[in-house]
């Protein structure tokens, strides 16, 4: 088999385990799956540093899924990267973030494979919303986040942390204002780090987009200082992948591209319609999806023989090579700034710097009028500022007023 017809073969596994799950829960949303499986795939297997082995080293690639109701594209990567467990809270060491009967048991009572995939319950996700616009809002978070650590960390040869932030949205994320929001605050501070993948599809749960949404996208980011792409084809793994290049080359300036897709791809009598977006296709229509994808029809839950190997041999092998080779960036960092590593090392155990108890906080003199809320607020996060280097926050052009200036 050529490397081309893997491919292939590795985005109709996607697609497929996607249908099949949906069809087996009789509730999801098919149809995006269907379309954005080949955008997923060239972001994961062909472009994003991610190692599947340990999904939380420090400096990987972070992937949010805005369009959560398209969560069977992140539990079937998940899956067939076979992304390992590293959660001892919630999940078997040693074993796969999302086994194939996880997969199987989608959207099912006591499934860890929920409607949304939730950060924590399962490695490998990073963040994924329901409420629309919630998801880019906090890659903008994520994006600065990348920034301050780099600000603060990196040092003359030791580039710590130089992550990228890629996000998934639909039309129902940019209809809502927090994406507007969060859009013109990315383009204002030049988060080059940043890059939001459109799905435009022209179809929400209630028909064409044109019943409700008619702006013209590109020019409102273009507006937002973003730098705006097109893929005018989401079949089109070498534009998306040249996209997505020219991303990571764009400085000062957030990237959007704007993917041209068809909603159900490949269902014969409901793509591009709403009837593929938030209902299973039903058995028949199932069986001819796979017809058109090449796939055998009464095979359900399917991978087939070398997609896991052709998964490693791409982001497990990248993603392997890229934190090997962070580990020894920082193992000699610690070497020549053991309190910088030091602080990094508790950020990533989740620990503060220091033990915060009654002494680190000084009671207010009595004052019969009392001291107003804000005041309050504001001496208290400065003291825990002045402790937690990397305690941050701020309100917009507020400051001054709700007492949010971190002095330190």
């Amino acid at each position: 088999m050529t490397d081309e017809e893997m491919t292939q073969l590795a985005i109709n596994t996607i697609r497929t385990l996607s249908i099949d799950a949906v069809q087996q829960a009789k509730s999801g949303h098919p149809g995006t799956p269907m379309a954005l499986a080949p955008l997923i795939y060239t972001i994961w297997n062909r472009v994003m540093r991610f190692d599947p082995e340990d999904p939380i080293w420090p400096n990987r690639d972070r992937f949010v899924l805005s369009n959560g109701h398209a969560s069977m594209l992140l539990w079937s990567v998940l899956h067939l990267t076979r992304t390992k467990a590293v959660n001892a809270d919630y999940e078997r060491l040693g074993h796969v973030s999302v086994s194939l009967d996880d997969i199987r048991h989608f959207r099912q009572l006591d499934s860890k494979a929920p409607g949304i995939p939730s950060t924590h319950w399962v490695s490998g996700v990073e963040t994924t919303t329901g409420p629309l616009g919630q998801g880019v809002a906090t890659s903008v978070g994520m994006a600065i986040a990348q920034k301050w650590l780099a600000h603060r960390y990196n040092r003359p040869r030791f580039d710590i942390f130089d992550y990228n932030v890629y996000a998934v949205c639909g039309d129902g994320c940019l209809m809502e204002g927090i994406s507007s929001e969060a859009a013109s605050l990315a383009g204002h501070l030049g988060l080059d780090n940043l890059c939001w993948v459109y799905d435009n599809n022209h179809i929400t749960i209630e028909g064409k987009t044109r019943i409700t949404f008619t702006e013209d996208v590109e020019a409102r980011f273009l507006a937002y200082g973003w730098n705006v792409l097109r893929v005018g084809n989401a079949n089109d793994l070498e534009r998306i992948e040249q996209a997505l290049e020219i991303f990571r080359k764009t400085k000062e300036r957030p990237t959007f591209i704007v993917l041209d897709s068809h909603i159900g791809y490949g269902s014969p009598h409901k793509q591009d319609t709403a009837a593929a977006h938030g209902e299973p296709l039903g058995d028949d229509e199932v069986r001819l999806c796979k017809r058109a994808y090449g796939w055998p029809e009464d095979k359900t839950f399917l991978v087939p023989d070398g997609v896991y190997e052709h998964f490693a041999a791409g982001i497990g092998a990248r993603g392997a090579e890229a934190r090997r080779k962070w580990t020894e960036l920082f193992a000699a960092y610690r070497t020549e700034y053991p309190d910088a590593a030091t602080e990094i090392e508790l950020m990533q155990r989740r620990e503060l710097p220091v033990r915060l108890g009654s002494q680190t906080f000084r009671c207010s003199p009595a004052d019969p009028k009392g001291i107003a809320g804000r005041d309050a607020s504001g001496k208290a996060l400065n003291v825990l500022a002045q402790n937690i280097p990397w305690f941050l926050g701020g309100s917009a052009d507020l400051g001054p007023s709700n007492k949010t200036i971190l002095n330190v």
